[in-house]
C-alpha cells in the first residue's frame, strides 16, 4: 500500500480524525455536531508550481509542498461554522459562522422527522381517515424543501411525502401506493402544515380528504426478486477474462493506464474527482467533476413545487455513494477505491468501493480495408472506466469517466431507480403533468439537470475559449464567384472574450474548443485544443423569474466560461439547501461585469469582440474553467415502471489539432490468436473459431 500522500489526496482517517481534534481543543464550546471534515484542496496557484516541478517542467525548485488542510463544517453550539484547519501547523487558519445557512442533509435529523411525523395526533388522525388495508404500513419519505417563498429559508423546513407499504418484506416497492397527504414539518420537528394532495388534474389542493382506494392495491409494480420471480432464462453467463490481468497500474490514488495519467479524489459533496490528467505527459486537465445536479418537478399545484432537489448540494454525491459489488456493479478486473466521511461525532467513517476502475471493450478503434489488395486492418477500442453511484431517495445516478486510447474522454451520466409519485384517481386515465403507471399511480414530469465542472490545463496553464460554426457560403449562381454551385460551406471561429454563458446551436454544429493560443500545432498552424463534445438537451423550463431558475442560474446556458477563482467551484452556489438564488455562476459573471464597467472596459455577452487584457471578465489566454450544463427533460414511460432502464446521457471532451496525428496509430492490431473469440454455428460453438474460417478472396488481419 502506498504511504505517500499527495497534495490532490482525500483525507486519510488519520488527518480527520486530527482536524477534529484541532476544532475541539480550539473552541470552547460543549456541543460540536460534525456534518463535513475533508480536504480544503491547495490554492491553484501552489499546485501549479508543485505539478510543474513534479512532472520536470522548469520552475521554482525551491518552492514548498503545499501545506495539508482540512474544511470542517459543524454545529458548534447550535450555530453553522465553516472553519479551515492547517493540519501541518494544527491551527485553525479561519472560522464562518454561517448565519441562515443550513447544512447538507443529515439522515439521523432525517429520521427524527419521519418518526416525530407519524407521532402527532392530527397525522394519525388524517392516516386513520384514509382506511387503509390493515396489513399495509405507512412510509414516510421526508425531501428537502424546494423554496417556494412561503416560509422563512432560514428556518429548516422538510416536506413529508406518504406512501403505503402492503406487503411484509421492507424491500417491497411502496412506491406504487402514494397516498394523498403531504406534512410540512418545522425545524422544531413539529407539524406546521397537513396537505391534501389533489387526485386529478382539475382538484384543489386541500379538498376534503378521500378514503384509499382498496380497488388500487396490485402487485404488477414489484422488482425485487423476493417478490418478483420472473426472471427470463435465455441470458447466459458473460465472462470477462484478462489472462495477463489488467492494463492499467494503481499506486495510492494515482492511476496510470496505456498513455494516461490521472489522480482520483473524493468527497462528501461531488462524489469522484479527477485531478492532473495528462496524456502521454502532456497537460489535459486540471480537475473534472460533476459540480451540481438538479431536479425539478413540472407539477404546478400545490405543495408539488417544493418538489426541487440539489442531489448535490442537499443531498452529497458522496454521502450517497453506492457500496459497489464485484459482477454486480462492475465486471473483469476491478480496482475499488474507499472513501472515507465523518460521523457527528467527528470520527472518520469508511466507505468501502465507492470507485471501481476497470477496461471494457469499447468495438473498433479504427479500420481499414485496402479495395485493391482486400487486406484488412482492424484495432479494437478499449476503455478505462472510473465509475461512482449514488443514491438519492428513489433514485440511482451512475457516474462514470471513460478515457479512450484515443486521448477522448467522455464522461456519462445514467439514470435509473424508482420514478417518485404522486397519488391519482382510479377514475383518471390521463394527466397533464405526468404519466399514469399503474392502477392510482402518477409518474410526475421532471427534469435532471446537470453540470460538469471542466478546469483545462490544455498544454499549459492558460487557455482560451474559441466557437466555431459551420456556414454556407453566400450562393452566386450563374457567376464565377466563390459559390457557383451552392454546396460549399466554411468555418466561422471566434475566440470568447469575456465570461458568459453560451447555448448550442445544431444548426451552425457550434463547437467549443478548450485552445492554448501559445502552442500552434506544426502541421495545420491552429492553436492544439480539446473540443467538448455537448449532450444537447433542453434547459430549465421553469421561468426565469421562478425561484426554481433564481437557484440553478447553470441550467439557463448549455456553456458557460469563467475565470478561475478558488471558492467558485458550485454553479448553484455554495450552500443549496434552502438557498433563496442569486448565488451562482450567472450572478459571479454579473459582479465581475460591473467592476470591470467601473474600470472602463468593454464586456460583452456575446461572441467575439476584443477584451482589453485587465477586465475581471476577461477570459481569453487566462486560467479559465468551461462548465457544461446538460440533462433531461423526463416524461415518464409506463416502461419505465416499476424500475427504469437506464437513460444515458454522454459530454465529449476530445483533441482537435492537438496532436500530429492519430494518437491511437500504435495500438495492437486487432488478431484472432490474441482475442481467442468463439465461432458459433447453428446456435452451437465450433471451438476457438479456427474452424469453418474459409478463405473468402480477402485477407484480413485476424
Amino acid at each position: 500500500m502506498c504511504s505517500y500522500v499527495h497534495p490532490f489526496d482525500p483525507l486519510t482517517p488519520k488527518e480527520i480524525q486530527l482536524a477534529a481534534g484541532i476544532l475541539r481543543r480550539h473552541v470552547t464550546a460543549t456541543d460540536i455536531l460534525f456534518r463535513v471534515i475533508a480536504l480544503c484542496e491547495p490554492p491553484k496557484e501552489e499546485m501549479m508550481v508543485f505539478l510543474d516541478n513534479e512532472h520536470g517542467i522548469p520552475h521554482d525548485t525551491s518552492a514548498a509542498t503545499p501545506t495539508r488542510c482540512a474544511r470542517i463544517q459543524a454545529y458548534v453550539d447550535k450555530k453553522f461554522c465553516e472553519f479551515k484547519i492547517n493540519l501541518d501547523d494544527q491551527i485553525v487558519v479561519s472560522k464562518d459562522v454561517l448565519e441562515g445557512r443550513h447544512s447538507h442533509i443529515d439522515p439521523g435529523r432525517m429520521r427524527k422527522v419521519e418518526l416525530a411525523c407519524l407521532a402527532d395526533p392530527r397525522v394519525k388522525e388524517k392516516i386513520a381517515a384514509l382506511k387503509l388495508p390493515d396489513e399495509a404500513t405507512v412510509v414516510v419519505e421526508p425531501w428537502t424543501y424546494g423554496t417556494d417563498g412561503m416560509n422563512d429559508m432560514s428556518k429548516l423546513v422538510t416536506m413529508c411525502w406518504f406512501y403505503l407499504r402492503v406487503s411484509a418484506d421492507p424491500d417491497a416497492n411502496f412506491y406504487a401506493f402514494p397516498l394523498p397527504l403531504s406534512v410540512e414539518m418545522s425545524s422544531g420537528l413539529e407539524v406546521a402544515h397537513i396537505f391534501h394532495l389533489p387526485l386529478s388534474d382539475d382538484d384543489e389542493t386541500d379538498q376534503p380528504l378521500k378514503r384509499f382506494d382498496h380497488n388500487n392495491i396490485h402487485s404488477s409494480s414489484e422488482y425485487h426478486p423476493n417478490l418478483s420471480s420472473s426472471r427470463r432464462a435465455t441470458t447466459k453467463p458473460y465472462h470477462v477474462v484478462q489472462p495477463e490481468g489488467p492494463s492499467f497500474s494503481v499506486q495510492g490514488n494515482l492511476i496510470t493506464w496505456e498513455k494516461w495519467t490521472l489522480r482520483v479524489g473524493f468527497n462528501y459533496r461531488e462524489g469522484m474527482t479527477l485531478h492532473d490528467i495528462r496524456y502521454d505527459d502532456r497537460s489535459l486537465f486540471y480537475r473534472l467533476s460533476l459540480s451540481e445536479m438538479f431536479v425539478p418537478y413540472g407539477d404546478p399545484r400545490t405543495p408539488y413545487p417544493r418538489k426541487a432537489a440539489f442531489d448535490l448540494g442537499n443531498d452529497g454525491a458522496g454521502i450517497c455513494a453506492n457500496n459497489l459489488q464485484l459482477g454486480c456493479d462492475c465486471l473483469g478486473h476491478i480496482k475499488y477505491f474507499d472513501g472515507y466521511l465523518t460521523t457527528n461525532a467527528g470520527i472518520p467513517l469508511k466507505l468501502p468501493n465507492v470507485i471501481c476502475c476497470h477496461e471494457i471493450d469499447d468495438g473498433i478503434l479504427w479500420k481499414h480495408t485496402n479495395f485493391r489488395t482486400g487486406n484488412a486492418v482492424v484495432t479494437r477500442a478499449r476503455q478505462l472506466v472510473l465509475q461512482t453511484i449514488m443514491t438519492a431517495s428513489n433514485y440511482e445516478y451512475i457516474f462514470c469517466f471513460y478515457f479512450g486510447q484515443d486521448a477522448s474522454l467522455t464522461y456519462e451520466v445514467r439514470a435509473t431507480g424508482i420514478l417518485s409519485t404522486a397519488p391519482i384517481s382510479s377514475a383518471a386515465t390521463t394527466s397533464r403533468y405526468g404519466t399514469i403507471v399503474a392502477p392510482g399511480v402518477m409518474a410526475p414530469n421532471h427534469q435532471h439537470l446537470f453540470c460538469l465542472r471542466i478546469d483545462p490545463a490544455i498544454d499549459g496553464w492558460n487557455n482560451s475559449l474559441q466557437v466555431e460554426e459551420s456556414v454556407p457560403l453566400q450562393f452566386s449562381p450563374g457567376s464565377p464567384e466563390e459559390n457557383p454551385f451552392g454546396m460549399g460551406y466554411t468555418t466561422n471561429t471566434q475566440i470568447v472574450p469575456h465570461e458568459t454563458g453560451l447555448d448550442l446551436n445544431h444548426l451552425t454544429n457550434r463547437i467549443f474548443k478548450i485552445v492554448n493560443e501559445e502552442k500552434v500545432n506544426g502541421t495545420t498552424g491552429t492553436a492544439v485544443g480539446y473540443k467538448l463534445v455537448p449532450f444537447y438537451s433542453q434547459p430549465l423550463l421553469a421561468h426565469a423569474s421562478s425561484f426554481h431558475a433564481r437557484r440553478s442560474e447553470f441550467a439557463s446556458h448549455a456553456v458557460w466560461v469563467t475565470r478561475y477563482h478558488e471558492e467558485e467551484m458550485f454553479p448553484a452556489g455554495k450552500f443549496t439547501m434552502q438557498s433563496a438564488g442569486g448565488e451562482g455562476i450567472a450572478s459571479w459573471i454579473e459582479s465581475r461585469r460591473g467592476r470591470g464597467r467601473e474600470l472602463g472596459g468593454e464586456v460583452s455577452g456575446e461572441v467575439g469582440g476584443d477584451g482589453d487584457g485587465e477586465d475581471p471578465s476577461s477570459v481569453r489566454n487566462k486560467d479559465i474553467v468551461i462548465w457544461h450544463s446538460f440533462g433531461s427533460t423526463h416524461n415518464p414511460r409506463v416502461e419505465d415502471w416499476p424500475v427504469m432502464p437506464c437513460e444515458k446521457m454522454s459530454v465529449g471532451l476530445k483533441s482537435v489539432n492537438f496532436f500530429e496525428r492519430n494518437p491511437a496509430l500504435d495500438v495492437p492490431i486487432s488478431t484472432q490468436e490474441k482475442n481467442l473469440s468463439v465461432l458459433v454455428i447453428d446456435g452451437s460453438e465450433s471451438g476457438d473459431g479456427q474452424e469453418g474460417k474459409e478463405d473468402s478472396g480477402r485477407r484480413g488481419c485476424c
